[in-house]
């Protein structure tokens, strides 16, 4: 059994191309074999079929560059007022434990869980009721599957057009504190804290013993801006004063976070969501990631 954290990569930079098929996840799994991690996270919708032959070719490409596919960035949206829409994105979500079912390593697989989008009119009691819900009502498929559901502290989907409903961490942990599953757990984005104006440390903390997988990322003050600008924006969640980079030179103190996960003997997987500004950036974040893996977890 593998005792210490691994590395996965997500092409942050890459998702318009991946969506709208200008790149094929082929050619992102060719790309990826190049950064020298240990795994990749697959997103919904650069996958352009579910078919057990198409994720065959899936999985064979992936092995060829000796990767797994441990992880699916998936986005239900749990927090719509009706309940019919509630339902399909449950149902939505079966799909997608199947897809890491079949792609998954043996050993561990994990879909992410959000609540949902942050609209108007939708109050905390309501959005955390239909989160819990949602979530409790699909983990015995999960468990099924042997298929993790793993909650992010999350910002904002690509396709959503309001922020995340659970983006502060007073909604977030009431949410997971009501879950108790061996098939549910937390997947930590330090970033994500920081854009919603929290000490990301503080937050790992009190969400540690639940901690199943990680993002991991680094954010960066842009020129003209100070850290008391990373706040303005908070209520409609992303901050314009923040920017992506390589991993290790931003304002997340990793040698912290990584003391953390030393003392839980953290044996996850940590996916790195970049490459923003290029894959060699993705390639540096990989290789500052397995350093501090080995400086931890000798």
């Amino acid at each position: 059994m593998n005792k210490k954290p691994r590395i996965s990569v997500f092409p942050k930079g890459l998702m318009e191309e991946l969506i709208d098929g200008r790149m094929s996840v082929f050619e992102w799994i060719m790309l990826a074999g190049t950064l020298h991690a240990d795994g990749l996270e697959m997103y919904p919708a650069f996958l352009k079929e579910t078919s057990d032959t198409y994720l065959t070719q899936v999985k064979k490409a992936a092995e060829a560059e000796s990767l797994l596919i441990p992880m699916m960035c998936s986005s239900p949206d749990f927090t719509h007022p009706d309940e019919a829409y509630r339902a399909k994105e449950i149902e939505k979500m079966k799909v997608m434990i199947d897809v890491m079912a079949f792609l998954g390593p043996s050993d561990f697989r994990s879909c992410r869980v959000l609540s949902g989008q942050r609209r108007p009119g939708v109050s905390d009691a309501d959005g955390v009721f239909w989160t819990v819900g949602a979530i409790k009502e699909l983990l015995p498929y999960a468990a099924s599957k042997q298929v993790h559901l793993v909650m992010e502290n999350h910002y904002k989907d690509g396709q959503w057009v309001f922020p995340e409903f659970a983006q502060k961490s007073s909604l977030f942990l009431q949410i997971i504190q009501q879950i108790d599953s061996p098939w549910f757990g937390v997947n930590f984005d330090p970033s994500n804290a920081i854009f919603a104006g929290e000490n990301p440390l503080v937050l790992l903390e009190q969400v540690k013993n639940q901690l199943i997988t990680m993002h991991a990322s680094d954010r960066y003050v842009k020129d003209g801006y100070s850290l008391a600008d990373i706040g303005e924006h908070s209520e409609i969640g992303y901050s314009e004063a923040l920017a992506h980079g390589v991993i290790g030179k931003g304002m997340n103190d990793y040698d912290a976070i990584f003391e953390t996960l030393r003392s839980i003997n953290f044996s996850g997987w940590i996916s790195i969501e970049d490459g923003v500004n290029g894959l060699d950036e993705l390639k540096e974040s990989v290789e500052f990631l397995k350093a501090k893996v080995e400086q931890f977890f000798p």
